[in-house]
């Protein structure tokens, strides 16, 4: 994989890796590819003393392939040590948790997220899994990054149709940009190459201040794609898309 040829998975693998910082402490639940990819690629790259908490279980593990559901057993291989999911949530009570992702099916202009109706709570036309925790890791954590594989009105809405957690978000990533949060709302920090302006717009329910001065995410590095390429060979970070 060259710089050229990094898809959207590759591109937000990194972009997120980019935002680790070294020595956090860092955690990603289930269903979450994309971050699993991108913290085992920040902690080869940018962050090497970057300490990985799976929903596995596993500290700082090392597992001989990544697995297609990040709740398999294959990320305790090689693990310093191991903990559980209520100790991750009482390490962020108490905080101790730098980093944690967290995604949403309907997210806001304030980053707040939306897992559990869509319509009126009472009498929804959709009941969605629920938060999972997130209401509590997502005002306990030091930061928040959210993710979505998808961006769309459908999505990034002006109004959430129920607040399921708020709080402590730093960036989002989507296949189109990086939102940053800043003053309490989601502004645009860059654009990802080949994608313009009025795609971002017309993508977001909420307004949007983009344009031709918005900087443009920085594509893969040679040296980042070969660290994906070899720690991902099977492209699970595209598993989402």
């Amino acid at each position: 994989m060259s710089e050229r040829e990094a898809g959207v998975p590759e591109q937000m693998a990194v972009a997120i890796a980019r935002l680790l910082r070294d020595g956090e402490t860092v955690f990603h639940g289930v269903a979450s590819p994309l971050p699993m990819v991108a913290t085992l690629l920040a902690k080869r790259t940018c962050a090497p003393g970057l300490v990985y908490l799976s929903i596995a279980g596993g500290v700082d593990a090392e597992p001989g392939y990544l697995p297609e559901t990040t709740t398999d057993p294959v990320l305790l291989e090689n693990a310093r040590a191991r903990v559980t999911l209520s100790e991750i949530f009482d390490l962020s009570a108490r905080g101790g948790l730098d980093v944690a992702f967290l995604s949403g099916v309907q997210i806001d202009g304030q980053g707040r997220v939306n897992m559990s109706a869509i319509g009126a709570f009472d009498r929804p036309k959709v009941r969605l899994p629920g938060g999972a925790g997130s209401a509590l890791l997502m005002p306990t954590a030091k930061r928040v990054i959210l993710w979505r594989a998808k961006h769309d009105p459908r999505i990034f809405v002006e109004r959430l149709d129920f607040v399921t957690a708020a709080g402590n978000v730093d960036r989002v990533v989507t296949p189109l940009c990086v939102f940053r949060s800043i003053d309490g709302r989601l502004e645009v920090e860059s654009i990802h190459p080949g994608v313009t302006p009025e795609q971002v717009r017309t993508a977001t329910g909420f307004p949007v201040a983009v344009g031709p001065e918005t900087p443009v995410t920085p594509p893969p590095t040679a040296a980042e794609a070969a660290v994906l390429r070899e720690i991902d060979p099977a492209r699970i970070v595209a598993s989402e898309f």
